[in-house]
């Protein structure tokens, strides 16, 4: 078997395959399943080739905590900072980034918000990262003309929106999703997208309506 192979060369992985391999127990499992001797026999690699890349688990937690910022926080803030014609357009931007797990994983985001229940120092990471892409979001309203309670207000009703999708684990059709963003982005800025800036936001997410 190929991790036989592994484990008879002395094959020991890198940084990035035992950290993938963390990732994906995580998801699967929670935070109790992320254990190295699970890791070792997911990747078929002795388990003494993890302390060539992590000195122990806490490290290799603290890694995986820096991967979810930023595999989620980093995404939804270059969306709140993308190049955009219109206020509507700026807001389906940010709706954009929620759609594919490449600029917002929303599965490694659920499974670090259960961490966080069990982890006090996850949990302060947590609030502080809901901090910091709120003040994104706040940023972007001000540059369309809100201001004070208005962009307070708007900023939250979409990030809690979108968190209680996550947390909810709310399963949508793609085309369901589609024919109600024109809705959602009314709502969260009182401007009802062109049918050009529709047209653009599908072919950017390789959408081709029925």
């Amino acid at each position: 078997m190929k991790g036989d192979r592994h484990q008879e060369t002395g094959w020991r992985g890198s940084r990035e395959v035992w950290l993938g391999a963390a990732h994906a127990l995580l998801i699967e499992g929670g935070i109790d399943a992320v254990k190295i001797q699970a890791l070792s026999k997911r990747l078929r690699i002795a388990r003494t080739s993890f302390y060539w890349h992590f000195s122990d688990r806490e490290t290799l937690l603290a890694a995986l905590a820096e991967r979810w910022v930023a595999r989620t926080s980093e995404g939804m803030i270059a969306a709140c900072n993308a190049f955009a014609e219109s206020e509507a357009e700026a807001m389906l931007n940010v709706i954009g980034c929620f759609l594919e797990d490449r600029d917002f994983d929303s599965r490694l985001e659920f499974a670090v918000r259960s961490w966080a229940l069990q982890d006090p120092v996850i949990m302060a990471q947590l609030n502080a990262e809901d901090a910091r892409r709120l003040e994104a979001l706040i940023a972007m309203f001000h540059r369309w003309g809100h201001d004070g309670i208005d962009a307070e207000t708007r900023a939250r009703t979409v990030y809690l929106t979108q968190i209680g999708y996550i947390s909810m684990q709310q399963r949508e059709s793609l085309s369901v999703r589609m024919a109600r963003i024109p809705a959602y982005v009314q709502i969260f800025t009182g401007q009802r997208p062109a049918d050009r800036e529709i047209a653009r936001f599908h072919a950017q997410h390789s959408f081709k309506p029925a």
